[in-house]
């Protein structure tokens, strides 16, 4: 494999140097604050993952107090005490997008949300207990017992709590095979992610980087050269 220190030199050069990259990288993930994240906010930022997949991700942003409005502030309880003609009419609700299935997920994802913290004195703690060299096992859990978790949803729900999560993006899975690691164009494959993962825990062992990191350098170091101000404005920073 190629060394993890060339990765980064060429992402480095790609963005105007090491000062710029390393203003693109993000904050330090904390995965132990997680753990204080309340059910709402976790089941609101899976909500938005899902709703964001597949459509502009500026446009859920901005419809984002309708939605908290119409979901009754993402509470699980509370939204679980309510009758299917509530959500019937979610259906038909302009504050947010209507779409059947997506709203079908929430109220399945507050059900998911009010077990696991039943069972771990809350979901944040949950998550926050996870090892973190085991991304792969909880985006499966993830995606087994949540409601349209799997794939990179599930990965950017990790992220956007700012647990320490990888993206695996075609550009940072372009630049792994690059690097030597033998994975698919399109890795999603159990086989695949086991690697993928096995490779950023060297990595982060070698170099004491987050994985998030990790995943941004390989992400910035191929492909199409976005400007640092495109991928603030895409990142949201």
């Amino acid at each position: 494999m190629m060394d993890f220190q060339k990765i980064r030199a060429r992402a480095a050069k790609r963005k105007g140097g090491e000062a710029v990259l390393a203003s693109l990288l993000g904050p330090m993930p904390d995965n132990a604050a997680v753990a204080d994240i309340t059910d709402d906010r976790i089941l609101s930022t899976m909500a938005e993952r899902v709703f964001a997949a597949g459509f502009v991700w500026r446009v859920i942003e901005q419809k984002w107090p309708g939605f908290e409005q119409a979901f009754l502030g993402f509470e699980p309880k509370r939204l679980l005490f309510q009758p299917d003609d509530f959500w019937h009419d979610l259906t038909a609700d302009e504050r947010i997008v209507r779409n059947p299935q997506k709203i079908k997920s929430v109220r399945e994802n507050a059900a998911f949300v009010e077990l696991v913290s039943k069972e771990h004195g809350g979901f944040g703690r949950f998550l926050a207990d996870w090892p973190e060299d085991d991304q792969v096992g909880l985006m499966a859990y993830l995606a087994k017992h949540g409601s349209r978790l799997g794939g990179n949803t599930g990965q950017y729900f990790l992220r956007w709590l700012e647990w320490d999560a990888f993206i695996v993006s075609s550009d940072m899975a372009a630049a792994l095979r690059d690097a030597g690691l033998d994975v698919a164009e399109h890795p999603t494959s159990k086989r695949d992610l086991d690697k993928i993962q096995n490779q950023i825990n060297a990595w982060a062992a070698d170099t004491g980087l987050p994985r998030r990191h990790i995943s941004r350098i390989l992400a910035m170091s191929i492909g199409e050269n976005h400007s640092p101000q495109a991928l603030r404005e895409y990142m949201g920073e």
